[in-house]
């Protein structure tokens, strides 16, 4: 068992999940909840979420499969979606959801697509279709980054009267900055393969 990939995809699964990005967002869907039910409405967002997730992680190369899509292209494909991703962490533009709809939310918002989003799912379907025979690994590493933003989530109202909003963006647009070098990189070897398939 390879713990430098396990850890390399924990970190940056726990990137594009972007706990510290969601921390305000959570804290606005819930805030008209008591502490005791906004924990469990936390909790099952989240496990919901682990599941989706899990589901992608291990039906990757069936999905592949049946849409035919080749590994070069969702290599591309994840590199810009984690680029525009991590542009928004970078410059973060006003909420077009009007949070105050969701008094107790079931599954969206905070689940999908916040936790399990589409550049979440697009790298586990890029690590399950690229190394299949590691999937036991990429679970370790998917476990690993959800119970970090599990943490964070929970203790999220501590969180921000310690930091305050302004130290929780900070930190998001360093996590969005760390972001748009892996999407590159991602990017670079969609291309990259793509050209030698010739």
């Amino acid at each position: 068992m390879n713990w430098g990939e396990i850890i390399s995809a924990a970190v940056t699964l726990f990137l594009i999940m972007d706990p510290l990005g969601n921390v305000p967002v959570f804290n606005a869907v819930l805030s008209k909840l008591d502490r005791r039910r906004r924990t469990a409405v936390v909790a099952r967002e989240l496990l919901i979420a682990l599941v989706v997730l899990l589901g992608f992680l291990f039906a990757g190369n069936a999905i592949l499969g049946f849409l035919g899509l080749s590994q070069p292209s969702l290599s591309i494909a994840g590199g810009i979606l984690l680029f525009i991703i991590s542009l928004r962490m970078i410059f973060p533009g006003q909420a077009t959801d009007d949070e105050a709809d969701y008094a107790d939310p079931f599954i969206v918002p905070l689940a999908v697509p916040l936790i399990a989003g589409p550049s979440t799912i697009a790298v586990l379907l890029l690590l399950s279709s690229n190394q299949p025979d590691q999937i036991l690994e990429w679970s370790i590493a998917l476990f690993l980054a959800w119970f970090g933003v599990t943490i964070l989530l929970v203790i999220s109202p501590y969180l921000l009267t310690v930091i305050g909003t302004r130290g929780a963006r900070a930190l998001e647009r360093l996590m969005g900055m760390i972001l748009v070098i892996l999407a590159t990189q991602m990017l670079l070897n969609g291309i990259r393969d793509f050209v030698e398939s010739f």
